[in-house]
């Protein structure tokens, strides 16, 4: 056997620690759960009868699928946009040496180290119709009180508020450390042609801190895709399945109507959708590295 092209045969052995648990924790419940797709199992049954691609035929005509996949992608789109955003807008304000800076960095980020559920919890309290903060806010302005989490016009945007609240923070530490990495003389130089603050932004800053923006769309794209406790917490997936995203979809199916098969089937059709993403947003990062 050619062991140059392989490598030293020694070196594997050092890398074993790493792989065993990859094999055993990742790889191996991931062909696992492709097996299960392809079966009715309802985790009683000491037989796992195979039944091929049925679970995925039904996943397609399913109405409840696609409003689910639907509902996952508005709430991708929901919450990615405005927590970058809101990161770099509060990053830009807090990149100054301003006295009390580090004390607002730190409130805005301790949400992001708060127990979701916990976050969930109190965020409940606030949407309560009746005697929630969310509500008499609202009259204080002559609004009319909303139903947060009972209505299906407004339950995914209570939810979106929570998640977007609890991750605009983690964003702009990001952003935060991104601007501060920039040579100020890039910008003592951009000021001395004559730029001001929004060319300074536009031509310098923004392009410079371009990789941070691919990372954190990535990061926080996928989070969302995979946001369960807020959603459990707030609102079980309803009212009428306004809330229910494709991991909350498979919970149901697993849990609820003990449906490994096609529980099976959504979670990967979810990982197939992140993977897609990922290629997708690493192949448009190093393309615009390279036109940079």
């Amino acid at each position: 056997m050619n062991w140059k092209k392989w490598g030293e045969p020694q070196a594997y052995l050092f890398v074993m620690p790493a792989m065993v648990p990859y094999l055993v924790f990742w790889l191996a419940p991931m062909l696992y759960i492709v097996y299960l797709s392809f079966t009715d199992w309802d985790f009683m049954a000491p037989v796992k009868n195979f039944v091929g691609f049925e679970n995925y035929v039904k996943l397609v005509q399913d109405p409840a699928f696609a409003k689910a996949l639907r509902t996952t992608f508005l709430f991708a789109l929901g919450n990615v946009v405005p927590s970058l955003a809101g990161g770099l807008l509060l990053a830009l304000l807090l990149n100054r040496k301003v006295k009390g800076s580090a004390f607002f960095r730190a409130v805005i980020f301790s949400p992001w180290v708060t127990p979701t559920v916990a976050v969930s919890i109190v965020w409940a309290w606030i949407y309560e119709p009746r005697v929630g903060l969310a509500n008499a806010i609202l009259k204080t302005f002559g609004l009319p009180g909303l139903e947060w989490t009972q209505n299906p016009d407004t339950a995914l945007l209570a939810v979106l508020i929570v998640t977007v609240w609890k991750g605009v923070g983690w964003t702009m530490v990001f952003y935060l450390v991104a601007l501060q990495s920039i040579p100020e003389s890039l910008n003592e130089a951009a000021t001395m042609e004559g730029a001001n603050k929004w060319q300074r932004f536009r031509h310098i800053q923004l392009p410079l801190i371009s990789p941070t923006t691919f990372f954190l769309f990535l990061i926080t794209t996928i989070d969302a895709m995979q946001a369960y406790d807020q959603i459990h917490v707030l609102t079980q997936g309803g009212p009428s399945g306004s809330t229910t995203t494709l991991l909350y979809l498979y919970y149901d199916a697993a849990f609820r109507r003990f449906n490994v098969g096609e529980a099976s089937a959504v979670s990967l059709t979810l990982v197939l959708i992140l993977v897609v993403i990922s290629l997708c947003s690493l192949y448009v990062s190093r393309r615009k590295v390279h036109y940079l």
